[in-house]
């Protein structure tokens, strides 16, 4: 097996969403040119995409990389937010940093391996002695992967952490404020103590954000603190925008717009997690996708949890956040993969990526002839393509048995 990460010079044969079949040139980490393919054979330095549709690289934007992969210790009730953060105090009393990191680790790893060369993950402040082993478990796997992945650490507190813990993450080498206020016993108050560390610092804000069907709203309040303001904010789940009446709705999303807060929806977490205590005609678990995307918002998504407390499943591929934006937010394909890629690039502030002159050598090349295809049959079968290099190469072997042989 050839070593990883290989510098990639040029891509031959590729196949592009539109069909067309292309070259696609490199220079350094930056896509150079696209022209029609001339159907050479591709030399040293070169990959061979034939067969292959040609994609911008996902980005996750809301990932949980200290708590990824531990539903099996766990074991935890399902279908309860309340409970499920219950249980993962309980466990995350008991884990150390190293612990955060394997995990952690793995789970880059297999993102990776999908597709995804860009990920924000938010990192719980923890209660007791030693509230920040989860962020050094995630600031040493962010240095160790950093020549394969992006990654990107969010403080997030629950609304019981104290200031200082969580200006200690940002000193650390944390990114992002997050937090979760409408956990709060008042929600305004504890958000604007979030956005007041943030301000006093001078970094970028991504908080959990309305994240059931029926509470209050923060979000309105959230866009009229930030509006103006130059650094990059988001907010994710937002589940209760998508049960408001259209009025509300629309008055909430346009205070988004005008503020510039990306919006973040988190599918498969939601869909699981919301919902259960209706039985009948069980309300989706999403964001207000359609109107965001009509009004021009800033829109991604992300896996969010995978394999843990909040969500037992999980492939850790943005092609099954995308197929699930289409099955159960009525997306379009090219805007559901576009929620998974560019427009998560625009939320993380990640410059454009794909197979465009000029845009970020980010690229997933994925064995199929079509999007629909790649976003329905999702194959194994990959070539992964961060900062203009080979990080990573999937392939497949199958073996069935020949229609009567048996006989």
């Amino acid at each position: 097996m050839t070593a990883l990460p290989t510098p990639v010079t040029a891509i031959r044969n590729a196949t592009l969403p539109d069909g067309s079949v292309v070259d696609v040139e490199i220079d350094g980490e930056i896509v150079s040119t696209v022209s029609p393919a001339t159907g050479r054979a591709a030399a040293a330095g070169e990959l061979d995409a034939r067969g292959f549709l040609l994609l911008p690289a996902p980005a996750e934007p809301h990932a949980h990389l200290d708590k990824t992969r531990s539903w099996d210790s766990i074991r935890p009730p399902m279908g309860d937010l309340v409970l499920a953060i219950e249980s993962w105090r309980a466990y995350a009393a008991t884990m150390t940093a190293d612990d955060v990191a394997a995990r952690a680790r793995r789970q880059v790893l297999a993102m990776l391996a999908h597709g995804t060369t860009a990920i924000r993950t938010h990192v719980d402040i923890l209660l007791g002695d030693e509230p920040l082993r989860g962020v050094h478990g995630l600031l040493k796997v962010r240095d160790e992967l950093r020549d394969l992945v992006d990654i990107e650490i969010v403080a997030l507190p629950g609304p019981d952490i104290a200031d200082g813990p969580i200006e200690a993450a940002i000193e650390a080498g944390v990114d992002t404020v997050g937090g979760a206020p409408h956990l709060a016993e008042d929600p305004i108050a504890d958000l604007h103590r979030l956005l007041d560390i943030a301000d006093k610092y001078g970094v970028d804000v991504d908080l959990h954000t309305d994240e059931d069907l029926a509470g209050g709203i923060t979000l309105d309040a959230y866009a009229k603190r930030v509006t103006g303001d130059p650094r990059n904010f988001s907010a994710g789940h937002c589940v209760r925008l998508g049960t408001l009446d259209p009025a509300e709705r629309d008055a909430v999303i346009g205070a988004v717009v005008d503020a510039r807060i990306g919006i973040i929806a988190n599918p498969i977490t939601n869909l699981y997690l919301q919902g259960w205590e209706h039985p009948v005609a069980t309300p989706r678990g999403l964001t207000a996708a359609r109107a965001l995307l009509d009004a021009g918002a800033r829109f991604a998504a992300g896996a969010d949890n995978v394999r843990d407390p909040f969500n037992p499943v999980g492939r850790s591929d943005a092609l099954e956040t995308a197929s699930l934006l289409v099955t159960a937010g009525h997306l379009t394909l090219d805007e559901a993969y576009a929620a998974v890629s560019s427009g998560a690039r625009d939320v993380l502030g990640l410059p454009p990526a794909g197979p465009v002159p000029g845009a970020a050598a980010e690229l997933l090349a994925v064995r199929a002839d079509s999007l629909a295809e790649a976003v329905g049959g999702a194959s194994p079968e990959r070539l992964v393509i961060h900062r203009g290099a080979l990080v990573a190469r999937s392939t497949l072997t199958v073996d069935l048995a020949e229609p009567g042989a048996a006989a």
